[in-house]
Order: structure tokens, then C-alpha cells, then sequence
């Protein structure tokens, strides 16, 4: 399945990472992934309650690695991949300072 990803930051032109059926990263892979970077950005369920939904990792993930860290293609490839993985969507929107996602 194709797929599009798009990741945008204010007064930034929003990232867009286009990937094609080769590059699907299994979803247990993305899972863990999002987590390994979750845990690594030090980020914080975006819920009083503690439980983290899958959009809420991918959203809150984005919002911490920022521009800077998108900049970084190898990155941003990953990102879109697992992204697309859990979320299971062909066009996935992120709006890391809105904390939003739309499909």
C-alpha cells in the first residue's frame, strides 16, 4: 500500500514522506519503535488517565523530535513508517503544535 505522511510545525513547511509498499515497516516493528523513541525523547501521555493511544504516541513523538529532528531524512523515513504502520492509514496528517492527527 502506498502511502503519505505529512508532519506540519509552525512557520515551518510541513514535512511530507511519500512511501511506497516496500518500504511498510511491520506493525509490532512500528510499535516499537514509537515506544523506543517515546521513551527516549522522554515525552508524556498527552491524558490525565496515563493511557496512551497509538495517534497520541505518533503525535506527541512528532512534537518532541521537532523540526530539527525531521530534518534528518533516515529519521523522518522511520517515523513515517511506523506512523503508517500502527495508524494503518493511507494519508496520515500530523500537527505536532495542535497535538492533532487527520487521516
Amino acid at each position: 500500500m502506498r502511502s503519505q505522511v505529512s508532519v506540519s510545525f509552525k512557520n515551518t513547511v510541513p514535512v511530507r514522506i511519500e512511501l511506497g509498499p516496500e518500504q511498510a515497516m511491520d506493525r509490532d516493528a512500528a510499535r516499537q519503535w514509537l515506544d523506543a523513541q517515546f521513551t527516549a525523547m522522554e515525552c508524556e501521555p498527552l491524558r490525565p488517565t496515563g493511557k496512551l493511544l497509538m495517534a497520541d504516541r505518533v503525535v506527541v513523538v512528532a512534537q518532541a523530535a521537532g523540526p530539527t529532528q525531521f530534518a534528518d531524512t533516515q529519521w523522518a523515513q522511520a517515523f513515517a513508517q511506523a506512523a503508517s504502520a500502527v495508524l494503518g492509514k493511507p494519508v496520515i496528517n500530523v500537527d505536532a503544535d495542535a497535538l492533532s492527527i487527520t487521516y
